[in-house]
C-alpha cells in the first residue's frame, strides 16, 4: 500500500508533527485495546487489574492514596473513551497508554506545545509548486539514514522544537551525508523570536513555539548545536548558545500548500517536513490507522516526540487524501546549508 511519512515529522513519505488540540472540534471517541470480552458494559470490573499493569509497565507511582485513587477514576474514564472510540475508528487502536491515568486538560497542558491558531504567517514565504508525476508509491526517509531515534519531550510543552529539528536534522543528512542529532534544549531556552503577524505570539519554551518562528531564529543566530553539546532537560533554561559548536544552520525555509501530492513532492525532495496536526485522537493512540475508517488506503507516518513507548515505536500513522485531523493546514519544508 502507498505510504509516505511525515514528521512530527512527516516521514512517509517523512514528516515530523508538532501538536496541538482543536478545542472547538467534538472530541472524537477511541478504540480500546483490552479484550474483546471485556469491552462489554461490565468492562470496568477489570479496570483495577488494567491500572495495575499500567502501573508497572510506565513505572507510575503517587504519592498519596488519596493521589492513587483520583489517578484510578482518571483511567477508568479515560478506558471509557477508548471504548467509544473504538467503535468509530476500527482501522486504528486505541487504550492504554502512558497517557492513560492524565484528563484530557491534563494532557493538552503538558505535552502538547504546538502555539495556536494552527497556521502559519499570512507573509510566510510559499514552496514553489514541484512536478508530481514520477512520485514513488512508497517513500520512507527512515530508509535512507535521514531520520535520528525518536526522542521523549518529556513533561515540556516543547513538541515544536523537535520538529523543528527533526526537519532540519534530514535537510542536513541530504546536503552533507552526517545524520546529527540536534538540540531541542537550544530553541527551548534561546529561541524567543515572535510571529511577524502576532507580536505577542512568540516562541516560548515549555510553553509552545512555532516551527517556522524557530527556523528562523536559526537563521538569524547563524545555527543550531548538536544535542551533545547543549542536551535536552526538559524544562525552561538560562541560553547558552555557543556559536563555535553550531552543527547545522538554515538556508531557507518555506510553507507547503494543501495538496497532499505536493507534500509528498516537498518531501521527497527535501527531506522530512515538518508538520502541525491537531492531537484529539493522540492520547490513547496505540498503533494502525488513525483517525480514518478506511481500511488499507494510503497513509503518511509521522515522527512524535513522545518517546519509543508511545504509538508504533514513538510513530503515528494517518490516512492520507482527507486532511486527517487537520494536518494539510501546518506543513514546511527546511535547507540547511551545505557546511
Amino acid at each position: 500500500m502507498e505510504r509516505f511519512s511525515l514528521f512530527f515529522l512527516l516521514l512517509s513519505a517523512s514528516i515530523t508533527v508538532a501538536v496541538a488540540i482543536d478545542e472547538s472540534a467534538t472530541d472524537p471517541l477511541i478504540r480500546q485495546v483490552v479484550p474483546e470480552e471485556e469491552t462489554s458494559a461490565d468492562h470496568l470490573l477489570n479496570a483495577e487489574h488494567h491500572f495495575t499493569l499500567f502501573k508497572s509497565k510506565f513505572g507510575k507511582t503517587y504519592a498519596t492514596a488519596d493521589e492513587h485513587d483520583y489517578r484510578l477514576s482518571v483511567f477508568k474514564s479515560n478506558l471509557r473513551r477508548a471504548k467509544r472510540h473504538q467503535q468509530l475508528d476500527p482501522t486504528a487502536e486505541h487504550g492504554v497508554t502512558k497517557f492513560s491515568d492524565l484528563t484530557p486538560s491534563e494532557f493538552r497542558k503538558t505535552y502538547l506545545g504546538l502555539k495556536n491558531p494552527l497556521k502559519y504567517p499570512a507573509d510566510a514565504n510559499k514552496a514553489p509548486i514541484l512536478p508530481t508525476t514520477d512520485l514513488p508509491e512508497d517513500f520512507d526517509w527512515r530508509d535512507h539514514g535521514a531520520v535520528t531515534a525518536v526522542k521523549d519531550q518529556g513533561s515540556c510543552g516543547s513538541c515544536w522544537s523537535f520538529s523543528t529539528t527533526g526537519a532540519l536534522e534530514g535537510s542536513h543528512f541530504l546536503q552533507t551525508g552526517e545524520l546529527v542529532s540536534l538540540s531541542e534544549q537550544q530553541l527551548v531556552d534561546c529561541d524567543h523570536e515572535c510571529d511577524p503577524e502576532e507580536k505577542n505570539a512568540c516562541n516560548a519554551g515549555c510553553n509552545g513555539g512555532l516551527m517556522t518562528s524557530a527556523y528562523e531564529y536559526i537563521l538569524k543566530s547563524g545555527g543550531i548545536q548538536k544535542e551533545s553539546d547543549y542536551p535536552y532537560t526538559g524544562k525552561d533554561g538560562t541560553c547558552h548558545f555557543d556559536k563555535s559548536k553550531i552543527a547545522a544552520s538554515v538556508a531557507n525555509f518555506s510553507v507547503i500548500g494543501t495538496d497532499e501530492d505536493q507534500i509528498a513532492a516537498n518531501l521527497v525532495k527535501h527531506g522530512p517536513l515538518s508538520i502541525g496536526i491537531n492531537a484529539a485522537w493522540m492520547q490513547t493512540y496505540v498503533a494502525g490507522y488513525s483517525p480514518s475508517r478506511l481500511k488499507e488506503k494510503p497513509y503518511w507516518i509521522i515522527k512524535n516526540s513522545w518517546g519509543a513507548n508511545w504509538g508504533e515505536e514513538g510513530y503515528y500513522k494517518i490516512c492520507s487524501g482527507y486532511n486527517s485531523c487537520g494536518m494539510d493546514t501546518m506543513v514546511s519544508a527546511v535547507v540547511s546549508t551545505n557546511t
